[in-house]
């Protein structure tokens, strides 16, 4: 198997509303909850079924890591959702209460419009053009 990211950590305040936001609102596939030690979980999800890279939902412990919640990439959009429809996922989104900063736009690569998920967080739904 060739080289791919498996997983990323997000920092989120407990892993129910994360789990409420992104599998229950946005659809994403919850690929595994297992109970840890001192109350921690592993909770892994994933935009499809056939996503390579995985998110890896880290509930906050300490002030530290409670202080990092929606600013993991200094307010930069640091999270992209790649579809191959955007008009159809972007609806949805606006449908299931999904707040978007801004309207969609057309860049030399693709359409693409930021959204924040209900930590702070902020992500690009992102159309690639098929040359880019």
């Amino acid at each position: 198997m060739p080289r791919h990211l498996h997983a990323f950590s997000l920092v989120v305040p407990d892993y129910d509303s994360a789990l409420a936001f992104y599998v229950d609102t946005l659809g994403f596939d919850l690929r595994e909850d297992l109970p840890l030690e001192d109350g921690k979980r592993w909770v892994v999800i994933a935009p499809d079924g056939d996503a390579q890279t995985n998110i890896l939902l880290a509930q906050a412990d300490g002030f530290d890591q409670e202080a990092a919640i929606g600013n993991q990439f200094g307010g930069r959009v640091g999270l992209f959702l790649h579809t191959d429809d955007f008009a159809r996922d972007h609806a949805a989104m606006v449908k299931a209460g999904v707040h978007f900063e801004e309207a969609p736009r057309y860049e030399a690569y693709g359409t693409v419009a930021v959204w924040r998920d209900p930590f702070g967080n902020r992500w690009d739904l992102l159309q690639l053009k098929a040359n880019a």
